[in-house]
């Protein structure tokens, strides 16, 4: 019994994204002092800003007594564990479905190592116009946010032949 080669191989990916989001925040942690000042990067566009965050994306629950911690820790590994078997599942060409699998398990598993080694998550990327500003993120969450965006954009345009209009 042969099996057909399946997507693992986009963990490549997962891991180098991990990779980069670690070093980039030990680089932030030790760049960036005093937490909370901004670094001017792209003036009137993007700061390199360090702050840490013990809750989810915009600070959600981050004011909780640490139970959060550990829900998140535990949705991050379940949601990746589930991710890696739709990788398993899928065949190696489809990398419409791989490549942002993989960014997102890269993101989420890179922002796990943080909420288990400090119990907080290390932001650094502030993106901002005039007097609004973007809630401060890190590379994790670019893997995540980019890797969802692009599979609802390949599942919405998936076998669609160019062209066409519904």
């Amino acid at each position: 019994m042969t099996t057909k080669p399946n997507a693992l191989i986009w963990l490549w990916l997962s891991a180098a994204v991990i990779a980069l989001d670690q070093l980039s925040k030990w680089w932030a942690v030790q760049a960036l002092q005093p937490m909370g000042v901004p670094h001017a990067v792209i003036p009137g566009f993007l700061n390199w800003t360090l702050a840490f965050n013990r809750g989810a994306a915009f600070s959600f629950l981050d004011d909780g007594s640490g139970w959060q911690r550990w829900f998140f820790v535990l949705l991050a590994l379940v949601i990746s564990a589930v991710l890696v078997v739709w990788l398993a599942r899928t065949p190696r060409r489809d990398w419409r479905t791989g490549m942002p699998l993989a960014m997102i398990v890269g993101g989420a598993i890179g922002n796990v190592i943080d909420r288990l080694h400090a119990a907080q998550v290390t932001d650094f990327i502030q993106v901002y116009f005039r007097q609004w500003s973007y809630p401060v993120f890190n590379l994790a969450d670019c893997g995540i946010t980019v890797g969802a965006v692009l599979l609802i954009a390949f599942g919405l345009f998936a076998g669609k032949p160019a062209g066409s209009v519904r």
